[in-house]
């Protein structure tokens, strides 16, 4: 048995800018699933789809340990990149293909934006490209990569509604917390304690609860939590916003440090992301408050670093500011396997913070895979 406590939603995180508009329709609590999803961010909502919609005879149960979105997902920047963290990595194939994809099949609008993606350091520079700030020497564009922007609280709340649509049961402030599995790993279901004394049958499970519940999912030792920051300003005239080299609506980040990424928001105000807190265990994550301590200190330094970037940002307003978890991976590889314990369940996560399109697009592969359609990519193997 492995025991783990799972935060619901924490507004000491602050508040992004977005708008998480689905709560789960009140349903009783079932006795099993043929497949229990545990996580309702990109990867788990994504996964509950799929294997509704590929196999309709399944039951599908999504549980969330607080709202839908509470975690990683809802608290992301809403970046879209290609590929993963550790690069193209075998087989992975065309991610924003496939993520345009799912939201098209899906019927999401989400204010998808991919006009690529501009790739910031301090040597060099393209001559086509305006941006010329001042963080740690002179930061210019000096690459275009394939990227955009799309809004994650319209992707979560339309990938809720989908796998409601499609028949998955969603259950939030259901945290999961024991898993028992049965030794000799036959035919009986797995057993999934949840908080409030109550208890799930599975056939099959999947844990993509990301920088949360490590031992649960079995990321314990393969995955180190962080807390990761970010701000919004006011919005900017398009003058400004040419002015600052953002007109195109390209989002950006560094490839040297300091780190610095961001985008731009549909109203003209600008994100501005750095900075990680670090804690020992994933509890303290829920514990984190951006009015003190280490997390309050990493904020009014990413904060001043706007402020100095250009004479249009020296006295812009900040309008939201918040921090997501997040798991970083080994070698930066999203860790997608089988569960350490048992080939009933598989885990799913550990993006690096490039999980705003991978998370959805292996939703669907972690969907197939426990489906028996397509198999688990290797990239974990040691």
């Amino acid at each position: 048995m492995h025991t783990s406590s799972v935060p619901g939603p924490q507004p000491r995180w602050g508040r992004p800018p977005w708008t998480i508009d689905f709560r789960a329709q009140p349903l009783p609590f079932p006795a099993g699933a043929d497949f229990v999803v545990v996580g309702g961010g990109f990867s788990g909502l994504s996964a509950a789809v799929w294997l509704r919609r590929l196999d309709p005879q399944k039951s599908v149960i999504l549980l969330e340990a607080g709202g839908i979105g509470a975690g990683s997902s809802g608290h992301t920047g809403g970046t879209a990149l290609a590929e993963s963290s550790a690069g193209d990595l075998p087989g992975l194939g065309d991610v924003l293909a496939g993520y345009s994809a799912i939201l098209r099949e899906l019927e999401i609008s989400a204010d998808l934006h991919l006009p690529g993606a501009w790739e910031l350091g301090r040597t060099g520079g393209l001559p086509h490209s305006r941006i010329s700030w001042q963080d740690s020497g002179r930061l210019r564009a000096v690459n275009e990569v394939p990227g955009g922007t799309v809004d994650p609280g319209k992707v979560l709340s339309g990938l809720a509604r989908a796998a409601e649509r499609a028949g998955a049961q969603i259950f939030e402030n259901a945290a999961a917390e024991d898993i028992a599995i049965t030794a000799d790993n036959g035919a009986r279901p797995l057993r999934l304690s949840i908080a409030g004394s109550r208890s799930l049958g599975a056939g099959q499970v999947l844990f993509a609860s990301n920088a949360q519940s490590l031992e649960l999912s079995g990321f314990a030792g393969h995955a180190t939590p962080k807390l990761t920051l970010a701000l919004a300003t006011q919005p900017l005239a398009p003058a400004q916003l040419k002015a600052l080299g953002l007109a195109s609506g390209k989002p950006f980040y560094t490839v040297d440090f300091p780190y610095l990424w961001g985008r731009l928001l549909p109203n003209g105000g600008v994100i501005f992301g750095s900075g990680l807190v670090d804690v020992e265990n994933w509890r303290e994550l829920a514990g984190i408050n951006l009015a003190s301590g280490d997390a309050a200190k990493i904020m009014a330094r990413l904060e001043s670093r706007v402020h100095k970037l250009h004479p249009v940002l020296h006295d812009v307003g900040i309008t939201h500011r918040w921090g997501g978890p997040m798991a970083i991976g080994e070698d930066w590889t999203p860790i997608f396997r089988r569960h350490p314990r048992t080939d009933r369940a598989v885990i799913l996560g550990a993006y690096s913070g490039h999980g705003v399109a991978l998370s959805v697009y292996l939703g669907r592969w972690a969907a197939e895979s426990l489906l028996a359609r397509r198999p688990l990519p290797n990239w974990n193997e040691s």
